[in-house]
């Protein structure tokens, strides 16, 4: 048996993973000095409702050695393989802590680097629980989600970088740079990092320019679901699934609402939308 293991920035709710077959470790959230568990203790409306509230930007935390290991020691005993999805290393040490458990707790444990966040991560679960149902071993599925991670490409409209940086993800001249005259931000992930590729004028000129960049790059694998998602309000979302789906006719489509560890770098407002790109 392969176990999948993903972490919560995949945006894979408690009741999800259960029909799945897969185990969520949690990230932390903290308001002040009250720390939440992400999807656990703290769902997704809850946390927006606290960003809005809060005057300062909530700190991320990566899961503990002990979220990992207890996993690992388990599997092992029960001779399954493990294939860990997490979010991209340049953006989290939890890939490290991951496979710092695997050294600790030994067993059969493959920690994939999705180098990407929410839909680009849940993308990779997804391809891993159908080749796990079509007989592959962990270390078979491993290799195929490094190659299609390699081949994600991941574009959002945000309302302003100003969570972005001062989430420490973006520098100070590439945040002044991607706000001036009240542009919309693009931003994208190159190899696990969060760029700018672009900035438009106004809602509908920023979501045309996503269409248009979609279109410049490999096409999306057929065989895949285009990912959309959302930063508390859908609307600018459904905006963006109406003109792709009008230019990428007869794909199917997953949208989810992205939740507070991604959605604190985010802010409110934003949209994106994630595939896999043919080889």
């Amino acid at each position: 048996m392969v176990r999948i293991v993903t972490d919560s920035a995949s945006d894979i709710s408690v009741e999800e993973a259960k029909e799945l077959g897969v185990d969520v470790v949690a990230l932390g959230i903290t308001f002040g000095d009250e720390t939440f568990r992400e999807g656990v203790d703290l769902s997704t409306e809850e946390f927006y409702k606290k960003l809005a509230e809060s005057p300062q930007l909530p700190k991320t935390s990566q899961p503990s050695l002990e979220d990992f290991i207890p996993i690992y020691t388990e599997a092992k005993e029960a001779g399954d393989g493990v294939v860990v999805i997490l979010l991209s290393s340049k953006l989290s040490g939890t890939c490290q802590t991951a496979m710092i458990a695997h050294e600790l707790a030994g067993g059969d444990v493959y920690v994939v680097d999705s180098k990407s966040i929410a839909l680009g991560e849940r993308m990779l679960v997804d391809l891993a629980i159908k080749l796990r149902s079509q007989g592959l071993s962990a270390g078979e599925i491993a290799v195929k989600l490094n190659d299609a991670a390699g081949r994600i490409h991941f574009l959002a409209l945000v309302d302003t970088l100003e969570y972005i940086y001062r989430g420490g993800r973006l520098s100070r001249t590439a945040k002044i740079a991607g706000t001036l005259l009240g542009f919309k931000p693009i931003i994208s992930l190159e190899n696990g990092e969060v760029k700018i590729a672009g900035k438009e004028r106004g809602v509908k000129r920023g979501l045309a320019a996503i269409l248009n960049i979609m279109t410049e790059l490999p096409s999306p694998v057929a065989d895949m679901p285009l990912y959309f998602g959302f930063t508390e309000t859908r609307d600018k979302c459904d905006m963006l699934r109406k003109i792709v789906l009008e230019k990428f006719t007869g794909f199917s489509e997953h949208i989810s609402s992205v939740g507070s560890a991604i959605g604190t770098h985010a802010g409110p407002g934003a949209c994106a939308v994630s595939f896999i790109s043919e080889e």
